[in-house]
């Protein structure tokens, strides 16, 4: 009988990018019975009627593949509802099991090795180990000041000399909460026909900066615009996300996923949510107002912090940022430690909730200080 040890040394060698690569990963366990800011979900949950669909679905549905007749017209119909798309088309909607599932996608059908992916930094974690997975070059352009100003300047530049072949902005950029305006989008898409921008919009409802309005993908057929019901609908457990783009790309994408990744549930709240638009309107106004709120509790603190756009804010313990986030955390308060990140290092990240939820995280957060500091 061979011994354990020769297996563990003759493991079948993965791909060379994977083999030095470091996973993309959240703490995600442990969290459901407490105030959950770390993540930047909706901190209410779904619609009732979302709740109601589920609840009704026949045991037959689980039992076969999912459909996803009328989901691409449902977004649409949403979207031009809502005055944000008025000459989109259900074969312009890619349907991904969440946007991180859409990334993975876009990086797999556009990216190759030695391709080059210009982003920014800091922002959302996911973007590099796709890249790197593709064995692709990274150009990541930092923030600009202490206020964290988008690099217009220099990312025009980059796709005029090197033309990318990806560009990926979040707007509003995670972490930092920095907003870009639509306008712009589309001239870093003229400068650089050969580069497909994607911009991801996971926190557009709560900054009103959304290229969809504007843009016409006959004449961008560059540009891929990223959405979830996750932030705002609070779908984040089910995993719903589209790509809107040219139908074209979005079918380039579609190649390189697998034919029944998004689930009949999801399907099915999707449905819901989509068609209950009010009930995601109020949530994202009641995130708005208690932003307000905050701002102005925020300013009489002695911290520095950061609040732009996005559902979340960036704020400085006197503290060390890491013990404040254990310190949160045995007062059953969730928070994403900053530590180690360029420009923004020493910081917390604060998913913004009701002004109920802020004002418990302040209260928490002032206790901390006051004890620590005093120390």
């Amino acid at each position: 009988m061979q011994s354990d040890s020769i297996f563990s040394n003759n493991i079948p060698s993965a791909r060379k990018e994977i083999e030095s690569l470091r996973s993309y990963s959240a703490p995600l366990e442990g969290r459901r019975e407490l105030l959950r800011l770390d993540f930047n979900e909706n901190t209410l949950g779904p619609s009732p009627a979302v709740l109601e669909a589920l609840q009704n679905i026949p045991a037959h549905h689980i039992s076969i593949y999912p459909e996803y007749e009328g989901l691409r017209e449902a977004v649409v119909a949403n979207l031009r509802g809502r005055g944000l798309a008025s000459s989109l088309n259900p074969d312009q909607i890619g349907l991904f099991n969440g946007v991180d599932a859409a990334i993975n996608a876009i990086f797999h059908a556009y990216g190759d090795r030695e391709d080059l992916l210009l982003t920014t930094n800091p922002t959302f974690g996911y973007y590099m180990p796709c890249a790197y997975m593709q064995g692709m070059e990274v150009v990541a352009v930092s923030y600009e000041g202490f206020d964290f100003k988008f690099p217009i300047d220099t990312i025009k530049k980059i796709l005029l000399d090197r033309k990318p072949k990806l560009l990926i902005l979040c707007n509003p950029n995670n972490p930092t909460g920095t907003r870009l305006d639509a306008e712009i989008v589309l001239e870093f898409a003229s400068l650089s026909p050969e580069t497909l921008i994607v911009i991801d919009e996971l926190y557009e409802a709560f900054a009103g900066d959304s290229v969809l309005p504007i843009v016409n993908f006959r004449y961008t057929p560059n540009l891929i615009i990223l959405r979830s019901l996750a932030k705002t609908a609070g779908l984040a457990g089910l995993r719903i996300g589209f790509a809107i783009g040219s139908s074209d790309v979005v079918n380039r994408i579609h190649r390189v996923t697998g034919p029944y990744d998004v689930n009949s549930f999801a399907v099915t709240a999707a449905f819901a949510a989509l068609a209950d638009q009010s009930y995601t309107d109020n949530y994202v106004r009641e995130i708005l107002n208690s932003r307000h709120w905050l701002e102005s509790r925020l300013e009489t603190l002695p911290n520095r912090y950061h609040l732009e756009g996005g559902n979340f804010f960036l704020i400085w313990p006197r503290s060390n940022s890491c013990d404040m986030v254990k310190s949160l955390k045995l007062k059953g308060i969730l928070v994403r430690d900053m530590s180690g990140k360029k420009l923004i290092d020493g910081s917390i990240r604060v998913s913004i909730g009701t002004i109920e939820q802020m004002q418990k995280f302040l209260d928490a957060f002032s206790s901390i200080e006051k004890s620590s500091c005093s120390i």
